[in-house]
Formats: C-alpha cells, structure tokens, sequence
C-alpha cells in the first residue's frame, strides 16, 4: 500500500456506473491505499435499487447522508433517513431502495479491504 492520499479528482476518475446509481470506491486494497477497510460513496437513483447482494467476509456500515431508503437486511425491514446508520453483519442477504424525492446518497465501509461481493441471482 503506497497511496496514502487520493484527491477528489482521483477519486471521481474511478467512478463505478450502473442503471441503478454509482458506486466510487476512496479506500481499500484494490484502491491501493488501504489493507483492512474498505470506504466508498454510493447513490442509488430515486426510485431504484442495487441487486440482492452479500459480503460473506465482512461487516457493512451504511449512513446515509441524504435521501431516504428502504433496506432490508435479512428478514428485517428499514426505513433509513439522512442521519441514519445500518450495519449489515457478514454474509447476511440485503438490498436498497431509493424512497424519497431525492437519490440516496450513502458512504459505506467495510470491515475488509477485499469486501467479496456476492450477488444472489
């Protein structure tokens, strides 16, 4: 690991598109700047949701910054609003849904530098 510092530029260079937001990854080992965590900045478009996923080697913090999401983790069903904080334990199923009448935007951190990202199909 040999980038201690990632500017704004750096970091809107690498952002990641999909149909139902973006995902722009500051921190982690694929990143090159962090061994054990993983950081990154997601917005999900109004009205949308990522896919049905799970990280089976680490935990997931989410706080949402702005927007409000339905997200449910496991059996269990949350209304988050800017301000709130979700925490996924490992290899638990969850999902998000964009609610409010604007796109959620959310920082989200893992507990690993390598998150596995496992998608249920």
């Amino acid at each position: 690991m040999n980038q201690l510092y990632r500017s704004k530029n750096e970091a809107a260079a690498k952002v990641v598109v999909e149909d139902w937001g973006r995902l722009n990854w500051l921190a982690g080992r694929a990143v090159g700047n962090c061994e054990h965590l993983t950081l990154g900045r997601a917005m999900i478009k109004k009205g949308r949701s990522n896919p049905k996923h799970r990280h089976a080697n680490c935990d997931e913090v989410l706080y949402l910054l702005q927007g409000k999401l339905e997200h449910i983790v496991g059996e269990q069903m949350l209304i988050m609003e800017a301000g709130d904080t979700c925490v996924v334990p490992a290899g638990v199923l969850h999902v998000a849904r964009s609610i409010g009448e604007e796109d959620a935007d959310i920082i989200v951190a893992y507990s690993a530098g390598d998150r596995q990202y496992q998608e249920e199909k």
